[in-house]
C-alpha cells in the first residue's frame, strides 16, 4: 500500500526546508520533483529542485496525459508527473508531493485517500521577512506572492493537517509524526508505546484542533490588506 502525502504552503513558508529534512529521516519515502516552465533561480539545478522544460515540451506532456496534476502559477506551468507515483508503488514506498493549492485539489479528486498537510507561517510579517531574506525576487514579485499567500491560506480547511512553521525543529518533528502516523493506521500494523506518542503528536496537528491558532494568522493577512493595516 502506497500512501500519498500532499504538502502545500505559501511561497516562503519554509516548506522546502521542512520537506528536505523529513526526506532525510523518514525511510521508504519517494519524492516527486515537479516539472516547470519557469527559469531556474539562484543555485537551482535541473533535476534537483525542478525539471526545467520549455512551454512546448510541458504542453506536449499535457496532451500525452503524463501529469497527475498541473497548474499555471504566475504565468508558468508547474506539474507532477504520473511516473513518480508508479515508481513508488513498484518499490513499495510512499510518495511525497510538494505542490500548491491548485495541484492539491486535483490530486484529492484523483486520489481521495491522499493525506494533505498545509504549512503556515506564524504571521504575514514573518512570511514577508522570509521572502526578502531569500533575495530571489524583485519587490513586485514579493508583493504578488504575499497577495497570493492571502488567498492560499484561506484554503486551510481543505487540508487534513495544519503545521504552523514557527520553530524549525518542532515543525520537522511534527511533519515526521504526521507521515509515520498515517503508516501506523494501515491494517495489521502492531503498535507500541512510542507509536502511540507518534499518533498523538500527529493528531495535535489535525486541522480541526488548530483552528483557534490559525485565526490570528489569517487576521494578520487581512490587517495588512487594509489601509489601516500598514
Amino acid at each position: 500500500m502506497t500512501n500519498v502525502y500532499i504538502i502545500s504552503a505559501p511561497s516562503g513558508s519554509g516548506k522546502s526546508t521542512l520537506v528536505g529534512k523529513v526526506r532525510q529521516i523518514v525511510p521508504g519515502l519517494e519524492f516527486s520533483i515537479s516539472y516547470t516552465t519557469r527559469k531556474p533561480r539562484g543555485k537551482e539545478q535541473n533535476g534537483r529542485e525542478y525539471f526545467f522544460v520549455s512551454r512546448d515540451e510541458f504542453e506536449h506532456m499535457i496532451r500525452r496525459e503524463e501529469f497527475l496534476e498541473y497548474a499555471d502559477v504566475f504565468g508558468n506551468w508547474y506539474g507532477t508527473a504520473k511516473c513518480f507515483l508508479e515508481d513508488a508503488k513498484q518499490k513499495g514506498n510512499d510518495l511525497l508531493l510538494d505542490i500548491d493549492v491548485q495541484g492539491a485539489a486535483q490530486i484529492k479528486q484523483k486520489i481521495p485517500q491522499a493525506v494533505s498537510t498545509f504549512i503556515l507561517p506564524p504571521n504575514r510579517q514573518t512570511l514577508e521577512q522570509r521572502l526578502r531574506n531569500r533575495s530571489l525576487d524583485a519587490e513586485e514579485v514579493i508583493q504578488r506572492r504575499l497577495v497570493t499567500a492571502s488567498g492560499e491560506i484561506g484554503n486551510y480547511e481543505k487540508y487534513d493537517y495544519i503545521l504552523i512553521n514557527d520553530r524549525l525543529e518542532e515543525s520537522i518533528e511534527a511533519l515526521q509524526a504526521i507521515l509515520l502516523a498515517e503508516r501506523l493506521k494501515r491494517p495489521g500494523v502492531q503498535r507500541n508505546a512510542a507509536d502511540d506518542e507518534t499518533l498523538a503528536r500527529a493528531e495535535s496537528c489535525r486541522q480541526s484542533r488548530v483552528r483557534k491558532r490559525v485565526q490570528p494568522i489569517l487576521a494578520s493577512f487581512v490587517a495588512e490588506a487594509t489601509p489601516n493595516g500598514r
